[in-house]
């Protein structure tokens, strides 16, 4: 599975480390940027370029990081498919795959410790959706149908 993961100017150090664990977990990480912190970097450019990808892949998911995470999700959350939330915590990091299906996860590089992140993210990516007729399966077909509703509307 490839995880693609981005930052702002904010996230990039945290960025870095979450490449580096991804890999050592066994996943394909692609570090989307940006390099460095001397720039400001618009976190919905970065944002947009995972969940574009994630929304268009098969075994692709994101990990976002910014200031809070939540500039991040609102953005990630634009693209059809992607579930996004900013997590703060392990327990949620893997429900929201267990119960959600998250694709994308959007985490805070100023209120996370890098222990706290690592432990998150390794929980996300060892937890699996529980589908297959369950009723989060059943939630998620009810969201997917809304977000289809929606935009046919706008079309």
């Amino acid at each position: 599975m490839k995880i693609l993961i981005g930052s702002d100017h904010h996230g990039i150090d945290a960025r870095q480390n979450l490449v580096r664990l991804v890999s050592s977990l066994g996943y394909e990480a692609v570090d989307v940027g940006p390099k460095s912190s001397q720039t400001p970097t618009d976190y919905p450019i970065v944002a947009a370029e995972v969940a574009r990808a994630v929304s268009e892949g098969s075994d692709v998911r994101g990990i976002l990081i910014c200031g809070t995470g939540v500039g991040m999700s609102i953005v990630a959350n634009k693209f059809p498919g992607v579930r996004s939330a900013p997590i703060s915590d392990v327990f949620s990091g893997e429900l929201s795959r267990r119960h959600n299906d998250l694709n994308v996860l959007c985490l805070s590089a100023e209120m996370l410790a890098e222990t706290t992140m690592n432990e998150i993210v390794a929980a996300w990516l060892r937890a699996e959706f529980s589908g297959n007729g369950s009723r989060h399966e059943r939630r998620l077909n009810k969201i997917a149908q809304i977000e289809k509703d929606q935009t046919s509307r706008n079309l």
